[in-house]
């Protein structure tokens, strides 16, 4: 894929700290290497944006694999082709499989494959990009059956996170003619 902004090649990079933050970006499958290299453009933005990134999908207290599934949902709803391809190793080694990304993508609702918890969570990140009026007191009341308020505010600046990042790839993506 071509971009408006090209990746560096690793080896123009010399900051050793976003080098290696570059590297595990790539390991992690998200958010790879090809979005850390483009960012990296701007060291002093790169190495924090990269660690709120893979820090905000790597740790805290919501399943790693009903993040991925939201992160892909949200690449989707971005029309983002680059984010849309890439997958956690972290999920794929807990057996997240595409067919379950492919519900929680698609008719979540209706899904066995996931809990009535999950369901929630997945209505807050569409919500929060298809409509955010409906993200309400009733709606905050719903989430906090089944999260916990720390819960709430990782998955909702996940979702923020993950969707402004989408949408600023897909920005940066250019059809090759």
């Amino acid at each position: 894929m071509t971009y408006q902004v090209e990746p560096l090649p690793l080896s123009a990079i010399d900051d050793p700290e976003l080098r290696g933050l570059i590297e595990k970006a790539e390991a992690l499958g998200v958010p790879g290497s090809e979005f850390a290299r483009i960012v990296a453009r701007s060291p002093v933005h790169a190495k924090p944006f990269l660690r709120a990134m893979m820090m905000s999908h790597t740790e805290g207290n919501v399943d790693h694999k009903l993040k991925e599934v939201i992160r892909i949902l949200l690449a989707r709803f971005a029309e983002d082709p680059y984010f849309s391809r890439l997958r956690s190793v972290k999920a794929r080694n807990a057996g997240l499989s595409e067919a379950v990304i492919d519900a929680g993508a698609g008719d979540y609702e209706d899904s066995a494959d996931f809990s009535e918890a999950e369901k929630c969570a997945l209505r807050y990140a569409d919500q929060m990009y298809l409509d955010a009026s409906k993200v309400d007191a009733d709606f905050y009341a719903e989430l906090k059956r089944h999260f916990s308020e720390a819960e709430i505010m990782e998955l909702g600046a996940f979702i923020a996170l993950q969707f402004g990042m989408q949408m600023f790839m897909r920005t940066l993506a250019r059809a090759s003619g």
